[in-house]
């Protein structure tokens, strides 16, 4: 198969698709791969890297989507991409259609197949091909909040950990999934007061079990995280309804009766964020106030780590990329429930339930597409 990997062009967006170690197995295993030029400056990968692994070096986006058989990404694709899409043509990335309309309709005109890694399941009802990002994610929600927290950064001037005399900050984190405990540990491991707040009782006695007294567990009623918002010095959004808009747990009535300069960070920014005010920023841009409170919410927050990020996504990716590589994407997914799950547009029509319900679009049902 023909694979291509453009440059990715949405705002401080410096990971690319695949390492060259990825390109290797994939050419190794006789697959022809495509990739923009400098699409790899921003991992530190060059040129040369990707020509010594086996690529094609191609010059413009539009010369590695016309050769290409399946697009392979890490951000959905902007509006020029979706343009350069052609019917049949495999679209690997991920997507976030639910809170995204006009991606959507772009992808329906396109008539391309696209498959999300936000939706691919496993046989435990994990999401394998989110996790390296959660992780990320988590992990960079309590960096980027702390120096929010910052009065320079229009915080309300604590450090996360205190000092001896001084409390630390509270932190209170809203979901217990892979964002939310990496988020937590993080936050932990500087010291903070930690909270986590979810409504499974199996996952908060799992997140016990492994922390104790030393990472308080709620279970979420709306008492408990508007004493627990109203309290924290940083509230983290952590939860996640696969393929749906996230829930909006922090209303923009409960503003001000949070603490004045008090940060919350939403992590659920792209599948709509979980705070009513959120409103996607950028890295360029990626705080705004209002009612005193500060609102990081960047749509692409492991582009920050674009080395890191880029090498944690191919590893999990790269199975998953050889298997449609090998297989063609109906035999792929035919007989893999979980992998057909990924699935969200082909032949103009959606076949995510989520995604449908979401924008409140006709379901074609995935099974159909294989009879």
């Amino acid at each position: 198969m023909k694979i291509g990997i453009p440059k990715e062009i949405k705002n401080n967006e410096y990971r690319v698709g695949m390492t060259p170690a990825g390109v290797r197995e994939l050419a190794a295993q006789g697959h022809q791969v495509f990739i923009e030029q400098y699409a790899g400056t921003g991992i530190g990968k060059s040129d040369d890297d990707y020509r010594h692994a086996g690529a094609d070096i191609l010059n413009s986006a539009e010369a590695v989507f016309a050769e290409s058989d399946m697009i392979v990404k890490v951000k959905e694709p902007q509006a020029q991409e979706c343009e350069i899409l052609r019917p049949g043509q495999i679209l690997f990335t991920y997507l976030h259609l639910a809170p995204d309309p006009k991606q959507a309709e772009l992808l329906m005109r396109s008539g391309a197949i696209a498959i999300a890694y936000e939706t691919v399941t496993d046989n435990m009802g994990r999401l394998p091909l989110l996790a390296p990002m959660s992780e990320v994610a988590g992990r960079m929600a309590v960096q980027v909040g702390a120096h929010a927290l910052e009065k320079a950064a229009g915080g309300a001037g604590i450090l996360l950990a205190g000092v001896p005399g001084v409390v630390a900050a509270k932190v209170v984190v809203l979901g217990g999934g892979v964002v939310g405990i990496n988020a937590a540990r993080m936050a932990m491991g500087l010291g903070a007061d930690v909270t986590i707040i979810d409504k499974s009782i199996p996952r908060l006695a799992e997140i016990d079990g492994l922390y104790g007294p030393r990472l308080k567990t709620l279970y979420a009623t709306t008492e408990s995280v508007e004493e627990n918002v109203f309290s924290a010095d940083l509230v983290i959004g952590a939860v996640l309804v696969p393929g749906a808009s996230a829930p909006k747990l922090v209303t923009k009535a409960m503003l001000p009766q949070m603490k004045a300069g008090s940060v919350l960070v939403d992590v659920a920014i792209d599948q709509g964020g979980c705070f009513e005010t959120s409103r996607a920023t950028t890295h360029a841009e990626p705080t705004y106030i209002l009612d005193g409170i500060v609102h990081y919410c960047v749509a692409n927050m492991p582009g920050a780590v674009a080395r890191t990020s880029t090498y944690a996504l191919t590893n999990a990716t790269l199975p998953y990329i050889l298997r449609l590589a090998n297989l063609g994407w109906k035999n792929a997914l035919r007989d893999d429930i979980h992998f057909r799950n990924g699935l969200n547009v082909v032949n103009g029509a959606i076949t995510c339930p989520a995604v449908a319900e979401a924008l409140d679009i006709r379901l074609q049902q995935s099974e159909k597409v294989f009879s």
